[in-house]
């Protein structure tokens, strides 16, 4: 088991680097969906079914045909490369190495040492997560769907041509 873990580790890092690193939009969304889907595999790895299918079905399916859509309707094509600054020149590299150190030892600090005991097992059934959702976390879910929504709509009203 933790050998598919890290597996799915690795492509979900991978792939969220293609996402970054790609010029073309299309092939970024293409990436992310991996991202999503691999995100889904770890998910079911630490025994969180519903949260894997909700993944897969939610993000990797409908927000990522939303995606798709959108740079379709902008028709954003091949990234073209810009003159970088002298700020971005000199400063770049140290804070990518500062930000790796930084992930380095948070990722260090997740490594138990010898006498610490595994956190208990949390509840993951669609009720439980419906509990929160829908009576903990109401606020933010329905604060990230109107975003989602004047996001779509503000990318519509910037493709719309004039005639």
């Amino acid at each position: 088991m933790d050998i598919l873990f890290y597996i799915a580790a690795a492509v979900t890092i991978l792939a969220a680097l293609n996402v970054v690193l790609q010029r073309t939009p299309v092939y970024s969304a293409l990436s992310l969906i991996v991202v999503l889907c691999s995100l889904a595999v770890v998910y079911l790895l630490l025994g969180a079914e519903f949260m894997a299918v909700l993944q897969v079905i939610i993000y990797a399916g409908a927000i990522m045909v939303l995606f798709v859509f959108v740079i379709m309707l902008l028709n954003a094509g091949h990234e073209v490369p810009s003159q970088r600054s002298r700020f971005a020149k000199w400063l770049g590299a140290p804070i990518v190495g500062a930000l790796l150190v930084e992930m380095l030892m948070a990722v260090w600090n997740q490594f138990p040492t010898a006498g610490a005991t595994r956190p208990p097992h949390l509840e993951g059934s669609p009720a439980a997560i419906g509990h929160l959702l829908f009576q903990s976390y109401v606020l933010p879910f329905e604060v990230t769907s109107i975003l989602i929504l004047v996001a779509v709509l503000g990318a519509v009203v910037l493709a719309k041509k004039e005639f």
